[in-house]
């Protein structure tokens, strides 16, 4: 039987080479993931920057079947800048509330500081989210949020606000940024 094992380079090879020192240096200076939940609580500026991307849209689309139509790209023109004062508004209204991912070691720390209760465990759950929450919340909080807001907010806001707030928390642990591609 004969080996199909490709050799290994010499380490001291693969430390020569400048295209993994230049690709090890890339490697260590990634940052963990980062995601957003975004708050507008204006009806009115949500409603207003969704027109104003919808007639944007639409402008785009008949300038671009149109070429020639003067008319049509000065709308487009108009639409583009009323989606500009348009998202300048939602922004200022808006609330952005960033979230890093931890390093491993820490959520699953964070993880197993929060056991599961009895009855959790036997629906299958690892972990308990009531107390769960408002830590991780806290920790993955690039914003400064503490626990004690944390656990306010997961406690008066809406229920579907709450989870949301929990769930980017969570989602940002398992962000992958990584693509499987071929060799």
């Amino acid at each position: 039987m004969t080996s199909t094992s490709k050799p290994v380079p010499p380490q001291t090879a693969v430390d020569r080479d400048p295209h993994w020192t230049a690709t090890r240096a890339r490697l260590a200076a990634r940052q963990r993931p980062v995601m957003t939940m975004t708050i507008c609580d204006d009806q009115q500026v949500k409603d207003r920057l969704a027109t104003a991307q919808y007639a944007e849209r639409r402008a785009r689309a008949a300038a671009e079947d149109n070429p020639g139509d003067k008319d049509l790209k000065k709308l487009h023109t108009i639409a583009q800048q009323e989606l500009e004062a348009a998202q300048e508004a939602f922004d200022e209204a808006a609330i952005v509330l960033r979230f890093q991912a931890l390093r491993r070691p820490d959520f699953e720390a964070l993880k197993k500081a929060h056991p599961a209760t009895e009855e959790q465990a036997e629906d299958g759950m690892a972990f308990n989210p009531e107390t769960l929450g408002p830590e991780l919340i806290a920790a993955a909080s690039l914003d400064g949020i503490t626990v004690e807001e944390a656990a306010e907010y997961l406690t008066e806001w809406s229920e579907g606000e709450a989870a949301q707030l929990f769930d980017v928390a969570w989602q940002v642990q398992g962000e992958q940024r990584a693509d499987l591609g071929k060799g």
